[in-house]
């Protein structure tokens, strides 16, 4: 399965960036944040402060581990209007927080909280908030209480849950190109079977879902906190989610970054076109690393689409057994490569993995697909799928009819984009079959909001790179920073990119102009 916003893994929080990249910029000047306020944003509303309780029990099951002494991990739960049109209407929906607070925060030079958002849709940013506290810049953690919160449905916030493990099996080991219609249409009937689920567990419930309301709820989270303005970091999908609120509330933004950039202005179709284009480059630049290593030092051999392409015919007539009894059809064989197109540092995990499949042991490819999913030992998924699923088709204005995802999609994307231009057209299944009403998120120029940090990886799959550029120029305020490297989103790489970054969230130094590093 590729979704058309996929998630950050969360695994790339904890590796060390093996490029200390140079930086091309220019001078910064300083956005002064005591600005006063333009516009005609509402007053804040009269919204509890969040209670903040110890909860290092959180920390350690995310972490697997003790959690070291260093880090204090606080949790609250704010309750916000389940739909914010009405919001005197008395229904809620709980979010949950959690605070991460460096020992060695700056005593009386606290510049305040860093909300954060790791993507998805379907990310938990209380998990996300816990890797980063390990893993960003020194200063940052000195200067920031690091709050990530679970959106509404998301993992402990409310969940929506109706998807059950079995399906979600199901649905990753389908054929990714069906091309016999009985393929095709057992594929649909099985999303229909799925979205069925949830339309029947939670009827016009599942609207409430909505981008625009999980932007509206940080707003709720940043009065939470007690900060008078946002400051914000926003990874893949969270920059939609930022680029929404930067639209709703531009005088209520402090400082903001957005990495991994999604373009607003682009429908379901044309994501999913521009992904596919994306995982294509990113392979092509997976194959070129194979190719100048040699099988020596990349397993899956000098010619690594020539040993995927076979690897996954060879799935489709026979696929082998895992250990756990499961086949790896060429649905999870390929799931496994557009995962690990997210991270570089996972290339030599995947090469290796196709040289076992190879050898007759598919138990690596399970491993890369069911880490990426947060599958555990038991067969159970967090509920990200439900999230993606659900916020994607509900945000749409118009979704595609299943007889043009069939004969106008996935022919011509096979075509023009060959390993993954058809699987992305079968992610479109989803909300073609959709039945809840649409709730389209507002997006466009950020009137008064400080500049925004926008960063594009020009190696991005899931986000391509294109994508940084257009969201930076549809904001008004946007600053485009490129980082040259492969894999999904950047922040924090040490060197230039941590530079950039860290002068702007603390000290609110801008570039005068695009960056590169």
């Amino acid at each position: 399965m590729i979704s058309r916003r996929p998630f950050t893994v969360l695994a790339v929080l904890g590796t060390v960036g093996v490029l200390l990249a140079g930086c091309a910029g220019t001078p910064s000047v300083r956005w002064h944040d005591d600005a006063p306020a333009k516009g005609t944003e509402a007053p804040d509303a009269a919204l509890p402060a969040a209670t903040w309780k110890p909860c290092p029990e959180v920390a350690g099951e995310t972490l697997g581990e003790q959690p070291p002494d260093r880090v204090r991990y606080d949790c609250a739960t704010i309750q916000v209007p389940k739909d914010w049109t009405s919001p005197s209407d008395g229904e809620t929906l709980d979010i949950a927080l959690l605070r991460a607070r460096s020992q060695r925060l700056r005593p009386g030079r606290h510049v305040g909280s860093l909300v954060i958002n790791p993507g998805g849709p379907g990310g938990s940013g209380v998990d996300t908030a816990i890797y980063l506290s390990l893993t960003l810049p020194f200063e940052i953690l000195r200067n920031f209480d690091i709050v990530g919160f679970d959106p509404r449905g998301v993992g402990r916030s409310s969940p929506v849950e109706c998807f059950s493990n079995p399906d979600t099996d199901a649905m990753i080991a389908a054929e990714p190109d069906p091309v016999s219609k009985r393929e095709f249409d057992r594929t649909v009937e099985l999303t229909k079977e799925m979205i069925g689920d949830c339309q029947d567990k939670y009827g016009e419930d599942l609207k409430y879902f909505s981008t625009e309301q999980t932007a509206r709820d940080i707003d709720a989270i940043r009065q939470a906190v007690g900060d008078r303005r946002l400051t914000y970091l926003g990874y893949s999908y969270g920059t939609l989610l930022g680029a929404v609120y930067a639209k709703l509330f531009p005088n209520r933004i402090r400082a903001m970054v957005l990495d991994g950039a999604v373009d607003p202005s682009k429908d379901e179709i044309e994501g999913s076109e521009g992904q596919a284009a994306g995982f294509e480059r990113a392979f092509g630049n997976f194959a070129a690393w194979c190719e100048e290593r040699g099988r020596g030092r990349c397993p899956a051999g000098p010619d690594a689409r020539a040993t995927v392409r076979r690897l996954l015919d060879k799935s489709r007539g026979e696929p082998l057994s895992g250990s756990d009894g499961r086949e790896a059809t060429a649905g999870w064989v390929l799931s496994a490569v557009v995962y690990t197109m997210y991270v570089q540092e996972w290339w030599p995990r995947l090469a290796d993995a196709l040289a076992q499949l190879d050898r007759g042991d598919p138990d690596g490819i399970f491993q890369i697909v069911d880490t990426f999913n947060e599958r555990d030992t038991d067969g159970d998924y967090p509920n990200s799928f439900e999230m993606l699923t659900l916020v994607n088709c509900v945000d749409e204005p118009k979704s595609p009819a299943v007889s043009e995802v069939r004969r106008r999609l996935q022919e011509r994307w096979r075509r023009e984009h060959p390993m993954f231009g058809a699987p992305l057209a079968l992610s479109i299944l989803g909300c073609a079959v959709w039945p809840v009403d649409h709730d389209p998120y507002p997006y466009g120029r950020a009137e008064g909001a400080p500049p925004i940090l926008v960063i594009g990886t020009t190696g991005d799959p899931a986000t391509p790179y294109e994508q940084a550029g257009a969201l930076a120029k549809l904001l008004g305020t946007g600053i485009l920073v490129t980082y040259r490297g492969e894999g999904h989103t950047a922040y924090p790489k040490p060197g230039c990119l941590n530079d950039v970054v860290d002068d702007y969230l603390i000290d609110l130094k801008i570039p005068r102009s695009e960056v590169t590093c």
